[in-house]
């Protein structure tokens, strides 16, 4: 087996540019931490650096050898983060942003439990729907709703839980214009949307079972552009409207707001939490996206199914 110091020095040498400055990050002499590289390079018998008097380049072995290298590397720490959050109190601020319908429906109620848990942390919490850069305004956690997570980009993204929005009445609505039996019958009914075309319609696009898409075309009674209002509306009977399973279970299970057509629904999103890097997160930070691990599977992703 190799020498893992020599995978750390190795990728250390990559990410500084030169044995130089990996020698002074490490406090390592340059000579001897170009020799080890030396020495690794002859026991996998294969050149991993391409050296000239100016540069180092990696080769096609050098670059696989790297990614296990980094893997170690992040292990290692990932070691010693989760001894230092054994020892350590989770304090400090953590800053979070989290969309506005997920606060309002799951993330409010809950957020009261974490700080009496952890009553040394403070939040600072950013309720909005805007893609916030977390980087450049000193986010720690962002969660996001998203159809795919390949928006997150570098981020290491959290997965929590998946959503789909489903369609609901009141029991009122449906005296005054009777239960469609398919999709069909919605043409006549009262609907409700968020959003809709310039004339007017909008299309939704529903998946069935089995998976097979379908794209439901209507002209809406009444358009708002705000979730939990849409909810209220449909609940006063206004008419009714395909609204996240999360906001509408509680409604649902106690007979305030019917479940129809539930073989068709939405295409699923994917709640997530997204933060810079697993690499130095204080134990506040990773205290919070434990207890978000712990509080949102049960909030959602099984009213998809049977609600």
């Amino acid at each position: 087996m190799h020498d893992l110091n020599d995978m750390l020095y190795f990728a250390e040498v990559v990410e500084r540019g030169s044995f130089a400055a990996a020698g002074r990050a490490l406090g390592i002499p340059k000579s001897r931490l170009s020799r080890r590289i030396s020495e690794l390079e002859a026991q996998l018998d294969v050149r991993l650096l391409q050296r000239t008097t100016r540069t180092l380049s990696l080769t096609d072995a050098g670059q696989a050898f790297l990614a296990h290298c980094n893997a170690v590397r992040e292990s290692a720490q990932a070691a010693a983060d989760a001894v230092a959050q054994v020892q350590a109190v989770p304090r400090g601020t953590v800053r979070v942003t989290c969309p506005v319908t997920l606060m309002q429906s799951v993330l409010a109620q809950q957020l009261p439990f974490y700080l009496d848990r952890y009553p040394e942390v403070r939040l600072d919490v950013q309720v909005t729907n805007r893609v916030v850069n977390l980087v450049e305004e000193g986010v720690d956690v962002a969660l996001r709703v998203r159809a795919s997570l390949e928006e997150s980009g570098s981020m290491v993204v959290k997965r929590l839980d998946e959503v789909c929005q489903v369609l609901v009445a009141s029991p009122g609505q449906l005296r005054r214009q009777g239960t469609p039996a398919a999709l069909e019958d919605l043409e006549r009914m009262d609907m409700l949307v968020s959003s809709s075309g310039g004339d007017g319609r909008v299309g939704i696009r529903l998946m069935d079972a089995e998976g097979r898409a379908q794209t439901l075309e209507i002209a809406p009674r009444c358009v708002i552009d705000d979730m939990l209002s849409l909810k209220f509306a449909a609940m006063a009977g206004t008419g009714m409207g395909w609204l996240p399973d999360y906001m509408v279970s509680a409604e649902v299970q106690d007979g305030r707001l019917v479940r129809l057509l539930p073989e068709w629904s939405q295409p699923r999103s994917i709640v997530h939490a997204v933060f810079a890097s697993r690499r130095g997160m204080s134990p506040a930070v990773r205290s919070f996206l434990d207890f978000l691990g712990e509080v949102m599977p049960s909030k959602a992703a099984a009213s998809c199914v049977g609600m």
